[in-house]
């Protein structure tokens, strides 16, 4: 027997668990995106990244729980690892939607709104990588305040029925969130400087 070979479960780094749920939400909102664009249900895939994400977010309370995590705080752990989680939720909630009204067919607006989450989930998976030295946050926080404000104008502009303006209010909402994880990661960056 090999004596280097350590079979023990690792217990994973909060910042780790961080990553890694950004990273969930990251294709939560990349697969939401392509079922707009496509015009067709992802929600079986939406909710195994759901269930993904509640726990690591469970696991992420817990660690903090237990231990002193990293130089962020307890309350700041938590706040991100709950933020984080309702994206994936509201996304979630968003699929269900577009599952719910007419399939196939998807508005240019909410296609537009879709492609802004995508892109400000890679931004916000791309923050979290970094936490330990907050590399490229302010570049990050700038770019995804400029998406969530460019899908509140898409969103206001949009016409249509009431289950596309609610389709268009959950985007937004998604959107807003993912500011407001920027804005927690901009706060935590603040106090650690």
């Amino acid at each position: 027997m090999y004596m280097g070979l350590n079979l023990a479960p690792r217990e994973r780094s909060v910042l780790e668990l961080l990553g890694l749920q950004g990273d969930l939400v990251s294709d939560t909102l990349t697969e939401l995106s392509k079922s707009l664009l496509e015009g067709r249900s992802r929600l079986p895939r939406l909710r195994d990244l759901e269930r993904a994400g509640d726990e690591v977010a469970a696991e992420i309370r817990e660690l903090a729980r237990r231990t002193f995590p990293t130089s962020l705080g307890h309350e700041d752990v938590v706040a991100l690892a709950s933020a984080l989680d309702d994206i994936i939720g509201l996304a979630g909630e968003a699929e269900s939607r577009l599952e719910r009204s007419r399939p196939g067919v998807v508005a240019e607006p909410a296609m537009t709104m879709g492609e802004y989450l995508a892109e400000a989930g890679t931004q916000l998976a791309a923050a979290l990588e970094h936490l330990d030295g907050f590399e490229g946050l302010s570049e990050r926080h700038a770019e995804i305040h400029r998406l969530a404000s460019e899908g509140d104008r898409v969103a206001r502009e949009a016409l249509g029925d009431d289950a596309r303006r609610e389709l268009h209010d959950l985007l937004g909402r998604t959107l807003a969130e993912c500011a407001h994880v920027a804005d927690l990661l901009a706060t935590i960056a603040v106090r650690n400087a």
